[in-house]
């Protein structure tokens, strides 16, 4: 592949777009009313956050595009100076609820045009549909007959250089999702409707809702494609995947033009009833269910199966039986033929609460979980990103025996404070704030005074992660959408959505299995 492939340079990007942005974000800005005072005003933690978050910003032709994945470079970049899509949300995410609205517009417009690139790994083409899931900036000099002028360039990677050369899955879903959280936050349509952005979304929706091999709703991915971006065992139809492909269709449907999405918007809403079904059936556990599973019945045929996936309950992990409370419940990691994952990931259940595929009272019953698992699933950092960590025998097989994903470190059991955000939200939502608040002092104990590290080993989170990075963009980011949410909780309707009243409610039993024919249905 071409070395300028995936990049954006100032020489072959429109100048009238830029002009058309600056004024377009002078609008947005007027219309933005001047900040409150708060009780952050005094608060040294809040402030030197802040500080931080700007000097991680990544300028582009002299507009903010985002920001670096971490101000660290002590021992190398590596590819922490890079700006990460999924990293960027709760940064884009403070940006506007301070009222800053220009480096959020920059961003989605920079990683849209980032999404035309030529794209491929080795001498197979990526689907065109694909969002970067990161992109870094370059400044070089060698321009022919003007050497001094230089030539500015972004370069985005689409899996071209991951670990293990794996697509990022969640960045289009990512993008989706700010880009309605942008349009919330200002009331304004005319970004998300211009033709760019609209054909944007389709390429991503026409990956999604491709018609397959696939049985189930669900999205089938390979291990590495979202937040853990490493060997973790979640190849299938990891929660995290599914809870942010629920959420971003829901918000497409709020974005798209109806005149010329329309056939979208039909494909989204009847994909969506499929979809909740399938969540809120087979990836939800509680003592109830997990009672049931246990007393399941193998080598069922036929559409009267209640053992539909036929899964052997011998299969069924010890640690569950410890670990469900008898009040609470979450959607286990991942389901498929002959095979539960019953791990907790904590990304993928907070997006199903904000994103209302969780029921209320599936959402009160998360919340409840950790509440009852606060050891387990906090202890003295929060947030688990997975629980529990994979054994020695566990390890060595799902992760290939890698030396980053050792237990209770990194994926494997660690503890990330970037994700408090995303609970402190589902919290809110919940109308249980005082959970977040007591994570957030809890994170406040150690975060400033630790260099706002990027994770924490241990089994409950007491150690600096052996390579974490210091001043990591997302747990500063984090920790202040979380603090401005508390203060002022209305924020939670640029990212938060309700129940859609559409979609039918949930109601499990043995005729479901049947096809339409034979339950009534002409």
């Amino acid at each position: 592949m071409a070395e300028d492939q995936s990049v954006i340079t100032n020489e072959n990007f429109d100048s009238s777009e830029a002009n058309d942005d600056k004024c377009t974000q002078t609008l947005d800005a007027a219309k933005t009313p001047h900040p409150r005072p708060t009780s952050f005003d005094q608060n040294l933690m809040f402030i030197e956050a802040w500080e931080h978050l700007r000097r991680s910003v990544v300028y582009y032709k002299g507009q903010a595009v985002g920001t670096m994945a971490a101000l660290d470079n002590a021992s190398g970049a590596l590819n922490y100076d890079q700006v990460f899509v999924r990293d960027f949300v709760p940064s884009a995410l403070a940006y506007l609820m301070k009222g800053e609205l220009e480096i959020v517009k920059n961003f989605l417009l920079r990683t849209l045009h980032l999404q035309l690139s030529v794209k491929g790994i080795d001498r197979f083409a990526l689907g065109q549909g694909l969002m970067s899931a990161s992109f870094k900036f370059l400044h070089s000099f060698k321009v022919l007959h003007n050497p001094v002028r230089g030539v500015d360039t972004l370069i985005a990677d689409f899996g071209e250089t991951a670990i293990g050369r794996v697509a990022g899955v969640d960045s289009g879903f990512w993008w989706i999702i700010l880009l309605h959280a942008y349009t919330r936050a200002t009331g304004d349509y005319s970004l998300s409707h211009r033709p760019e952005c609209q054909n944007g979304m389709k390429l991503i929706l026409s990956v999604c809702l491709a018609e397959g091999f696939d049985t189930f709703p669900t999205l089938l991915c390979a291990d590495g494609c979202g937040m853990a971006d490493r060997r973790m065992g979640v190849y299938g139809y990891p929660i995290e995947i599914q809870a942010l492909f629920f959420m971003a269709l829901r918000c497409a449907v709020h974005l798209l033009q109806e005149d010329d999405g329309k056939e979208f918007i039909m494909r989204i809403e009847k994909r969506l009833q499929a979809l909740t079904y399938h969540m809120r059936s087979y990836f939800w556990l509680d003592f109830q269910q997990l009672n049931n599973i246990y007393r399941y019945k193998t080598e069922e045929y036929s559409h009267t199966a209640v053992n539909k996936f036929n899964v052997i309950p011998d299969s069924i992990p010890d640690w569950v039986f410890d670990f469900m409370p008898m009040k609470g419940g979450y959607f286990i990691a991942n389901v498929s033929p002959a095979r539960m994952d019953f791990r907790w990931f904590v990304l993928g259940n907070c997006v199903a609460i904000l994103s209302s595929l969780a029921t209320h009272n599936q959402s009160m019953a998360i919340l409840d979980l950790i509440e009852e698992r606060w050891g387990e699933l906090v202890g003295k950092m929060p947030l688990k990103l997975s629980y529990p960590a994979l054994d020695i025998h566990g390890w060595s097989i799902e992760t290939g025996s890698d030396p980053k994903n050792t237990r209770w470190s990194y994926h494997n059991g660690g503890s990330w404070p970037g994700l408090l955000w995303l609970v402190t939200a589902a919290c809110i939502k919940t109308g249980r704030p005082g959970i977040a608040r007591k994570a957030i002092e809890l994170a406040e104990q150690r975060l400033s005074k630790d260099d706002w590290q990027e994770y924490y080993d241990g089994k409950e989170g007491c150690y600096v992660g052996k390579q974490s990075r210091r001043l990591q963009t997302c747990s500063i980011a984090g920790y202040l959408v979380s603090k401005m949410l508390l203060e002022e909780p209305s924020h939670l309707g640029i990212i938060a959505l309700e129940e859609d009243e559409k979609i039918k409610p949930t109601t499990i039993s043995r005729s479901t299995t049947l096809p339409t024919k034979f339950r009534g249905y002409p």
